[in-house]
């Protein structure tokens, strides 16, 4: 089951996004009040972003994060698929499908134009299931610049 991550799902979110960037899945690791902000955020409805929590066997089990924003180059709104964790021993079982489902399903039924996401060239199997599920890589060369930190 996916659902809206909740005030009551602290614990259990902040566990598994600290596990997930401590993976081999992100370039590097972030500091633990990131977390806190990020878990904050979402507790405020941010208009920005939404977070969503995985449940199999009566228990949380993973966490997806999407980021909205607009895109002229696309025409319209822009979902992207900022986090997705599942805890390993629920790996391959069917839970990464369903939650790209039903977040293709909500971005239609609202209206978005596109879905973009990024993935480490490393994880083969994120790339594989990406790739099976319809997504085509950009050719893009992607840079940032961090900002009164």
């Amino acid at each position: 089951m996916i659902r809206r991550i909740e005030y009551r799902d602290r614990a259990d979110f902040l566990r598994m996004s600290s596990e997930f960037y401590a993976s081999p899945a992100v370039l590097h690791d972030i500091p633990a009040s990131r977390h806190e902000a990020m878990f904050e955020e979402l507790m405020k409805g941010s208009p920005y972003a939404d977070g969503y929590m995985l449940e199999a066997d009566d228990r949380c089990v993973g966490y997806g994060i999407t980021a909205k924003t607009y895109s002229r180059e696309a025409g319209g709104m822009v979902l992207w698929l900022e986090e997705l964790y599942i805890l390993p021993d629920y790996r391959s079982r069917g839970l990464g499908r369903e939650y790209f489902a039903f977040v293709e399903r909500e971005a239609e039924r609202e209206g978005y134009v596109r879905i973009r996401l990024e993935v480490e060239e490393d994880n083969s199997r994120a790339v594989s299931l990406y790739g099976r599920l319809g997504y085509v890589p950009l050719s893009y060369l992607q840079m940032f610049k961090e900002l009164g930190r």
